[in-house]
This record gives C-alpha cells, sequence and structure tokens, in this order.
C-alpha cells in the first residue's frame, strides 16, 4: 500500500511539473478550436520541433519528449490534431477517429501546417523546423512529407508506413528517419517495400532503422510493449539526426 500510495504520489508530482513546463496555446483550424502545447523557452530565431501525438491525443510519451527536446535546445509544440470536444475516450474511438483522418489525409495535413504556423509564431526558423510523431503522429510525419509542408526533416517513431494506393508517388523533399519496431504486428512487408519504394521514387534522403525485439509502441513507458534499452537507442538516433538537420 505504501509503495503504490509512493507511486501515485511521484506521478502526481511529475504531472503538475509537466503542467507547469508546458503551456496551453489555442489556436484555429476554420471553425475548430485546437488545444496544443508549447516550451516555455522562447525560440529566438533557433530550431523547432513538432510533436505529432499518438492515436489518443496528448499524451505523456509526447509532454516527455516535448520537455527532453526542450533541454536539448529546440522549441517545441504538441499538436492538437482532433481539436476540442474530440478527444478519443477509448482505443475504439481512437481508431475511428484517427482512421478519419488516415482516410482523409489532406485535413491531416491541414492540422500539421495549422500546427507548424504557431511554431513559427513562437520564434522558430522556417527553414530550422522538424516533425517527428509517434504512431498515428508517425503517419503524419509522413504526410508532412508527402504533402510538401515547408519542413527539413520527419521522424516516423512506429507510425503506419502505408498510404492509399490510389495516391501517386511525388518528390519528397524533407529528410526523412523512419523508427520502426521489428516486430510491428501492424505494419506489412508490402508495406515496408511499397515506403521504401516511395521514398525511392520521391528521390528523398532517408534512412530506416529497425529496432529487435519490438512491438509496435516500444517508445512508450506505459506501454507492455515498451523496449527500454531500443527506446533510449531510438532516442539517440533521433537525436543526432536532428542535430545533423537542424543545427547547422
Amino acid at each position: 500500500m505504501k509503495t503504490a500510495l509512493t507511486l501515485f504520489i511521484l506521478t502526481m508530482i511529475t504531472m503538475t511539473s509537466i503542467a507547469q513546463q508546458l503551456k496551453p496555446l489555442s489556436y484555429q483550424d476554420g471553425a475548430q478550436k485546437l488545444n496544443g502545447l508549447m516550451t516555455s523557452t522562447p525560440a529566438k530565431n533557433g530550431p523547432g520541433v513538432l510533436i505529432l501525438p499518438a492515436w489518443k491525443g496528448i499524451d505523456n510519451e509526447a509532454k516527455q519528449a516535448a520537455l527532453q527536446l526542450e533541454k536539448e535546445g529546440y522549441v517545441a509544440f504538441i499538436a492538437d490534431i482532433y481539436g476540442e470536444g474530440n478527444v478519443p475516450a477509448d482505443n475504439t474511438a481512437a481508431s475511428k477517429i484517427a482512421g478519419q483522418y488516415k482516410a482523409d489525409y489532406k485535413a491531416y495535413q491541414r492540422r500539421i501546417a495549422a500546427a507548424l504556423e504557431q511554431l513559427k509564431k513562437a520564434g522558430a526558423a522556417p527553414t530550422k523546423i522538424a516533425v517527428i510523431g509517434y504512431c498515428f503522429g508517425g503517419t503524419g510525419a509522413l504526410e508532412t512529407a508527402r504533402g510538401g509542408l515547408p519542413v527539413a526533416a520527419v521522424v516516423s517513431i512506429h507510425g503506419s508506413l502505408s498510404k492509399a494506393a490510389d495516391r501517386t508517388n511525388t518528390p519528397i523533399a524533407p529528410k526523412v528517419l523512419i523508427q520502426h519496431p521489428a516486430a510491428d504486428k501492424s505494419v506489412s512487408k508490402e508495406d515496408y517495400e511499397g515506403l521504401v519504394k516511395e521514398l525511392n521514387d520521391g528521390h528523398a534522403d532517408w534512412q530506416i532503422i529497425t529496432y529487435a525485439n519490438s512491438g509496435h509502441t516500444f517508445t512508450n513507458p506505459e506501454s507492455p510493449e515498451y523496449n527500454p534499452i531500443m527506446a533510449k537507442r531510438a532516442w539517440d538516433h533521433m537525436l543526432l539526426f536532428l542535430k545533423e538537420v537542424l543545427d547547422k
């Protein structure tokens, strides 16, 4: 009982700390109100990172990533893709709404573009912005590149790699890093090979790192698939990539 109470208290302290360090920021996509979170350190024309959260919306993994990126010298903004009043309550609802944005990819790209504008308004240099995403957000990172949004780089972390068969491959300007868990049952061999072809057809600067003994949500400490060794490696690989692309 004491152990459980101690863990609860530590969790509440951590969440309070996060709430104090990340600033709520409301913005719009048409009539839809969106509620993102921004790090507190001013960008001053420095590098910025847009974080696209997983399918349940802004979660602890996205928040912790923002805070850690701030320590590395980046201004970070966590996007709200679904909008106020649309946050899914469970996996079933999350699957449904995420599926809607995967199908209506132009709406997804528009929400990402709206979030990128907020990052620029916070002072991030327009030529030094990267987009990273987890799970559903990893799909969004790829949609950022597919949509020709003006960013230097994208990082897809255990994201879906496929796109609709009737979509043509187009030029891909941002540098691309794919962090792929080897045991991700949601990604087929055809999806993987299709993405490689898409990146090659688009003449992209790309790399895929595959992490052994890792299921779909291997980077999330709250997931039963969490692999701390591979999660740490993935984080370090991402930082190395961001440093090369953004800290020129």
